[in-house]
Parts: C-alpha cells; structure tokens; sequence
C-alpha cells in the first residue's frame, strides 16, 4: 500500500473508532426509549442479522463462506462488544471506556508475573502509566483500584475478548469483510441473549411490545448508519495496516469517549478522571509503539 493509500485507511479507522467512542449515547437513549433488559444490545446485533441473512444465502448458494463457519472469530469479536456494550448500561461512561482499553497494562502483567519474563522499558512505562490512570480513577477512596461493579468488570472482559479477537483476525486473514461481519452478528446475538438472561435482574425487565415497536425504526437506522459501516471499516482497516498502528489509532475511540462524558454524561467528572485517563490513553499509545517497534524487527 502506498503512502496516500495508507493515510487514507487510518482516516477510515480513526473515523470508524472514535464513532465507537461516542457509542454509549445511542445505547443509553435506546434503553431509556423502552429497549431495557439489555434488549438494546440484543436489537445492535439481531437487526443487522436479519439485514445481512439474505446476502449470506446468496453466498451460501454460490460455495462462498457466510461466517457461519467462523464462531471463534463471532464469540470473540461479537461477545468482547456485547460486554463493551452493556458495560454502559451498569456503570459510568468513563469507567466503562477506561476499563475496555486496560489490556496492555493486564498483558504487561501476564508476561512479567505468569511468563517471568523481564519488562522493557516501555512495556514498564506502560505499566506505570496505566495502573497509575487505574489508580486516580478506581482508588479515589484509598481503596484497591479495582472494579467496583458489573458494568465495570464487563468493560475490562469486553477489552480482553476484543483484543482476542483481533489477533485471531490478523492470524487468519480472512478474505473481504462479509463472513467475520455476519459471524460477529450472528454469535452477538447469541452471546447477547445469554447475557440478558444472566443478568436480566441488573437489566431490569425485558420490554414491552410498545417499546420494541417504538425503537425498531432507530435500531434499524443504527444498524445501517452505525454498527455494518463501522464495522467494515475497522475490520478492513485491521488487514491493511500495522498492528502497532492500528493500535495508536483506534485510540480516538477513548478521546472522543471520554471528551463527550465529560461534556454530556451526567456523571462525576473531575480531575482525576481527566488525567487518569490520559493517563491511561497514554499507556495504550506506548503498548502501540512496542508492537509496532517489535513488527518491524521481525519484517526486517
């Protein structure tokens, strides 16, 4: 890919990623508007389903993959975004993003506690940098930095299912965007409905038929607006450039997150949310760098 080629595919990440950052306003508005009981999630990914299962025949009747056969690829990436998803529904705006984009400094703990290797310094400042976020954000009250509630525990798994995801995309290569596109809505669905039942009592009760008939317009505008050109982008952009760069990139998800928190949410928002997650920001960049730094060595 030439240069041109390539600034013009990270405009398209950057676009698609920090639409994603203002994500939460859509869900929470459905939710409000009647879709409770986590139902707001299950339509996200049950309506773009029905809207793609007629393109999925017809490649079915051609010999062409559907994504049917892809579940690992649709339980990581469709369940890393239904507990990304829900996470807003069961806890704050900021914790919520915060949590998701915390697994370099989770991955720099593995390989220095469970592998014992040694830590570079920049896998060190990344460290630093991230559970010093952690810490402003999650331990105002002196306490341990951790998770205080399910939306926050959903955020943090949702991360690491995502970035599961993501390798196993890049492992496999898979040819065009349709197939991993419908297998994510496919086995989304299935991963949503299971999590409505699970946590049906946090979610409160499921919707009435006014309610789903309310939402079923704006649900569709979503799914055609939003969720399928979003996603489409951000996986085509994934098999197009850098690991590393992908990384620094789809960073603007938590920028533009965390800015419209702070303008819209009403929500605590101080200064120790402000700077830890910049902080936090700032170690997702320096985990971007690493992996960028160790592709080139290998290529080289």
């Amino acid at each position: 890919m030439d240069r041109r080629g390539e600034l013009w595919t990270v405009v398209l990440i950057a676009v698609a990623a920090g639409a994603w950052g203002v994500y939460w306003i859509p869900q929470r508005a459905l939710a409000d508007g009647g879709l409770s009981g986590g139902w707001s999630t299950i339509g996200q990914f049950l309506v773009p389903l029905i809207l793609l299962s007629p393109s999925a025949l017809g490649r079915r009747l051609r010999g062409h993959e559907t994504g049917v056969g892809m579940p690992l690829i649709g339980l990581l990436f469709g369940g890393g975004i239904v507990f990304y998803a829900n996470s807003f529904l069961l806890t704050d705006v900021v914790r919520a993003l915060l949590m998701f984009y915390l697994l370099p400094v989770w991955g720099t703990l593995l390989e220095l506690l469970v592998l014992r290797r040694s830590v570079a310094p920049a896998r060190a400042l990344t460290l630093v940098l991230g559970l010093g976020g952690v810490w402003l954000v999650f331990g105002a009250d002196g306490g341990w930095p951790l998770p205080s509630n399910s939306g926050d525990w959903l955020g943090l798994l949702g991360g690491m299912i995502i970035a599961l995801a993501l390798t196993r995309m890049i492992h496999i290569q898979p040819e065009g965007v349709f197939a991993p596109l419908f297998a994510y809505c496919l086995y989304g669905t299935m991963v949503a409905m299971a999590m409505a039942f699970v946590l049906g009592n946090q979610f409160g009760p499921p919707p009435d038929a006014d309610g789903v008939t309310r939402m079923l317009p704006w649900l569709t505008l979503m799914a055609v607006a939003f969720i399928i050109p979003t996603n489409c982008a951000l996986m085509w952009g994934a098999s197009r450039v850098s690991p590393g760069l992908f990384g620094i990139v789809i960073l603007t998800e938590v920028v533009l997150g965390v800015v419209s928190a702070a303008l819209w949410a009403d929500e605590p928002f101080g200064w120790r949310e402000a700077v830890g997650g910049a902080m936090i920001l700032a170690a997702g960049t320096c985990e971007a760098l690493v992996v960028a730094r160790r592709t080139e060595a290998e290529a080289a």
